[in-house]
């Protein structure tokens, strides 16, 4: 791959780790698109969080992804992908294959630029934007968690992000696995399908005990998609391993206050299906739940669906507050509009007196529109409550 005349597009996380690499590559964004030669055919790489519609997108001959540039020296590699889950996943893969030379990153954490060359296996986490953008590379075994309802206003229509997440399926070759939801069981591929419905189908096929595994849905499934790929690769089923992994915080993370009432942090549910499994977590509970954020066009009826199927009351904030705040009039379910999450916070304290009541902080949308990131979402979340 001719790299001599290397573009960049963006300049964040990505783009700055294959800048250091190739410290002759010029970088491009909307500040200096003005320098940009539309009629250039040079090699040009895309940072992940550009949308196709994007000017310097659409005036890019010869456009591809950073796996594209680095396909040629990965290592055996493995994809993860899928709406929700695919962090845990990756990290909890990594936890156990650690020993054997492993190293992750891609959307998380480390950019392939960075990535160790040398590793054994890469273990990435892979995102709808990448894949959107990826021509060439593919993974050696592909992991693909339930899809759902996501950035939708990137992709312009669920239709082309469920298409930009089954794209390594049209290039595996024989020998190699995917492991996806059942729906896309005749999905045409070279590759060998292993499909399920739920957390038991896979259990069943790879032989895993979910008995011995401490971590209860959602995570379950993230435990056992990476037990299921030791299996693969190694043979090895490891309990006693997957058990010590110690989760990110801001995912279904239970706190008392000094009352002693549990809220949860579930600010990194960004999405629909990261809240919709939260509540089926708590299905027991009377459920005070603080929605709302950036929900990146989703249609929010499916939230909606469960919902109904709770005690709960929401409290809604964010940019799509009223939208909220219309839906849960359709239903026919009690919200309290505060736009502002330490309004909420207040508005939930003044009620929160059952011992069977939880509050759940799970906003099914993006933080961007009043945080910096769903962690900051999260800290301060903790941090209004440690007032009562």
């Amino acid at each position: 791959m001719n790299i001599k005349n290397l573009r960049i597009l963006g300049r964040g996380k990505t783009a700055l780790a294959i800048k250091k690499m190739y410290p002759n590559a010029k970088m491009y964004d909307d500040k200096n698109k003005e320098k940009f030669d539309i009629n250039s055919d040079d090699l040009t790489v895309a940072s992940p969080g550009i949308p196709p519609h994007n000017y310097l997108v659409q005036n890019t001959k010869n456009l591809i992804s950073d796996y594209d540039l680095f396909y040629k020296k990965m290592p055996y590699n493995i994809w993860i992908s899928g709406t929700n889950g695919k962090t845990t996943t990756t990290q909890m893969l990594q936890y156990l294959l650690n020993n054997k030379g492993s190293v992750c990153g891609g959307n998380i954490g480390t950019p392939l630029a960075s990535l160790n060359k040398k590793a054994n296996i890469w273990i990435l986490e892979t995102s709808s934007f990448t894949l959107h953008y990826t021509k060439k590379a593919k993974p050696n075994i592909y992991i693909l968690l339930p899809i759902s309802e996501d950035h939708i206003s990137w992709h312009g229509s669920f239709e082309e992000y469920e298409k930009a997440k089954l794209k390594p399926l049209d290039d595996l070759e024989e020998g190699e696995i995917a492991i996806l939801p059942s729906k896309y069981k005749n999905y045409k591929t070279n590759g060998y399908k292993i499909c399920y419905d739920e957390t038991k189908d896979l259990a069943t096929y790879f032989g895993i005990n979910t008995k011995k595994i401490n971590f209860k849905e959602p995570f379950l499934m993230d435990a056992v998609l990476a037990l299921a790929t030791q299996k693969i690769l190694f043979d090895k089923i490891d309990y006693k391993k997957i058990n010590k992994f110690k989760q990110d915080s801001h995912k279904l993370e239970e706190f008392k206050d000094k009352q002693k009432r549990i809220w949860i942090d579930d600010s990194k549910a960004t999405n629909i299906n990261a809240t919709i499994q939260a509540l089926k977590s708590y299905k027991d509970k009377k459920i005070y739940i603080i929605l709302g954020g950036d929900d990146k066009g989703a249609d929010l009826d499916p939230l909606f669906k469960e919902l109904i199927k709770h005690k709960i009351e929401i409290f809604s904030i964010g940019k799509n507050t009223e939208k909220l705040k219309k839906l849960s009039k359709t239903y026919n379910i009690k919200c309290k509009k505060c736009y502002l999450l330490e309004e909420a916070i207040s508005q939930i304290n003044s009620n929160f007196k059952n011992n069977n009541t939880i509050a759940l902080l799970s906003p099914a949308a993006a933080s961007l529109d009043q945080f910096d990131s769903y962690k900051q979402r999260g800290e301060k979340f903790k941090e209004y409550i440690n007032k009562y």
